[in-house]
């Protein structure tokens, strides 16, 4: 058992790591299993394909993401502190889980009929769907809202990937000031 979760933990963390850094496409079984150090039959008998190895991998780490977006988004009336709450949790899953937040914005931009694309489009759909529910809800306080929420949910989830894009990229310091000014600058679009 115990050699059954390491080499299976091995090859997800070896596959989060070239994935991340070449894309998934550019990267091969034999350079999977020779980073984790096993051999191409033992990945193929835990995923069955590099496919297999990805959707596992998906699962894993986007699990985690959508789960604390999840319990992020609880709109109790107050739009501002739910979408300031949304944003600090995308930051926390970047700062804290960088190598996975690179590869899945690689992926989502990847193209659309590329495997890559295919694997993340459901956890990028369940994304988006969670941040529009949350513009269903606080439209019964702000009409304004109401009939807009999918270009919201886009426009905000785009404008949190773009900090963060910055942030993997060296070019900005992701704290509460961050937070702020992105959340009132959406929150300045959508009310005018």
């Amino acid at each position: 058992v115990v050699t059954y979760m390491n080499n299976r933990q091995r090859l997800l963390d070896c596959a989060l790591e070239l994935f991340s850094q070449r894309g998934y496409d550019a990267v091969g079984v034999r350079e999977i299993v020779e980073a984790a150090g096993v051999t191409k039959p033992t990945l193929y008998h835990y995923f069955e394909s590099k496919r297999g190895l990805l959707d596992s991998l998906l699962q894993r780490e986007a699990g985690k993401l959508l789960t604390m977006v999840l319990q992020s988004a609880v709109y109790l009336g107050d739009l501002v502190l739910t979408l300031e709450n949304i944003v600090r949790a995308y930051f926390e899953v970047a700062q804290s889980d960088t190598t996975f937040y690179r590869m899945q914005l690689a992926m989502y931009f990847s193209p659309p009929e590329s495997e890559a694309n295919q694997a993340i489009r459901p956890f990028a759909r369940e994304q988006r769907e969670i941040l529009e529910d949350v513009f269903i809800r606080a439209a019964e306080d702000h009409g304004n809202l109401r009939g807009r929420h999918q270009r919201y949910a886009v426009g905000f989830l785009g404008e949190i990937n773009a900090m963060i894009g910055l942030y993997l990229n060296d070019e900005l310091v992701l704290n509460n000031d961050v937070v702020y000014q992105l959340v009132h600058q959406f929150m300045h679009g959508i009310f005018s």
